[in-house]
């Protein structure tokens, strides 16, 4: 029978203290462990080793929202020893494209056609999957449609206009500028569960939704007035940040605009979290600024910069009290699904609520456009 290591719970003792988590005691953040083995696992593997130990029930905790987030102040995970098998794991993304055309698509399937029922019962009634703007609401669905405005206000939009949503989800974006600012739009996905609402959704309105990678969309097919995406560029991955936006200004009509709204990171790096990478969204990295700018050069200008990361802690406290409510009616996913997706919701509110974590809307122009930007808020 494995021994647990004193000096793996030493380290973890030390690490929680600073972070001021206490171990099964009375407070709602408090660690109550259930198998001491835990200590070893973190160790070895860091946030992966935490995130699985809660999985399989190794430890609960009330508030795994706020223990997060001490944990996440911190920076718990640098303070662990990194082991051979993460070293190698790091080596391997800074030299492997992850998101290839095939590798693209099977990971958007991984996430995104776990099930509509699960992201019916979680989202607002528009099905966006992405970050509300809170900023003068109180509910989620009006958090979202204020943030669906606030993206058309950026990009200036007006009726006849053609529109591309890269990355396009369940069609909420195009059926709300469609029906409310009289727009054409086309929206892609590689995602084949979320195309089948999306087009039920825009069945109605002068809207394509294509079962498509953003690499190929042709300009022989026409260019656009206005290119969004909306959480996708997480997805699109370091090593081809460049070629996404060659290939948005490919598309881009001159004196169009661009807004990409992504979660963003503070440290440039080449490889996934792997806890996130595993369960979640495999082969997904988080955007620097940095890295963003060094990819539009040439050919694009940043007009605007929005960032309102803090809004994403509330939207995501949002969907899990929705699923809180409702998960007794999502039956085929069992116990160690809702512990999994639970453990995701409540790190990602954490890193938010650290700021460790970002959201920007970024607008762009091509360079060379005359006429200052005026941005809303």
């Amino acid at each position: 029978m494995k021994i647990v290591s004193s000096s793996a719970k030493r380290l973890c003792a030390t690490i929680l203290e600073r972070a001021a988590v206490p171990v099964d005691s009375a407070e709602p953040y408090s660690i109550r462990v259930h198998n001491q083995k835990i200590w070893d696992r973190v160790v070895a593997q860091r946030q992966l080793g935490l995130g699985e130990a809660y999985i399989d029930g190794w430890f609960d905790c009330d508030e795994l929202d706020e223990m997060l987030t001490r944990l996440v102040s911190v920076d718990a995970t640098n303070a662990l020893p990194i082991r051979p098998r993460l070293f190698l794991n790091v080596l391997r993304s800074s030299v492997v494209n992850n998101q290839t055309r095939k590798r693209a698509i099977a990971n958007a399937r991984h996430h995104y056609n776990i099930g509509n029922d699960l992201y019916e019962r979680m989202l607002d009634k528009r099905m966006i999957y992405s970050c509300a703007y809170w900023l003068n609401s109180d509910d989620l669905d009006s958090a979202q449609e204020a943030k669906l405005d606030l993206v058309c206000r950026k990009l200036r939009l007006e009726p006849g206009m053609r529109v591309l949503d890269i990355g396009c989800g369940w069609g909420g974006f195009l059926e709300f500028a469609a029906s409310r600012y009289g727009i054409t739009g086309v929206g892609v996905s590689p995602a084949d569960e979320q195309v089948k609402i999306a087009k039920r959704r825009c069945s109605d309105l002068p809207v394509e939704i294509k079962s498509l990678d953003y690499r190929d969309l042709e300009v022989s097919q026409g260019r656009f007035d206005r290119i969004l995406s909306i959480g996708m560029m997480e997805h699109v991955g370091p090593r081809n940040l460049r070629t996404f936006f060659a290939k948005c200004n490919e598309l881009l009509n001159p004196h169009g605009l661009m807004l990409h709204h992504t979660i963003g990171g503070l440290v440039s790096k080449e490889h996934s979290d792997p806890f996130f990478d595993r369960y979640i969204f495999p082969g997904g990295v988080l955007p620097t600024l940095a890295q963003i700018s060094a990819a539009i050069e040439p050919d694009l200008v940043i007009e605007d910069v929005h960032n309102f990361g803090l809004d994403y802690d509330r939207t995501l406290m949002a969907w899990s009290a929705n699923l809180g409510q409702h998960w007794s009616s999502l039956t085929r996913y069992d116990e160690r699904f809702r512990r999994m997706w639970h453990f995701y919701l409540m790190a990602s509110a954490a890193g938010f609520r650290a700021r460790s974590l970002q959201l920007w809307q970024v607008v762009f122009r091509r360079k060379g456009v005359d006429g200052p930007y005026l941005t809303v808020r």
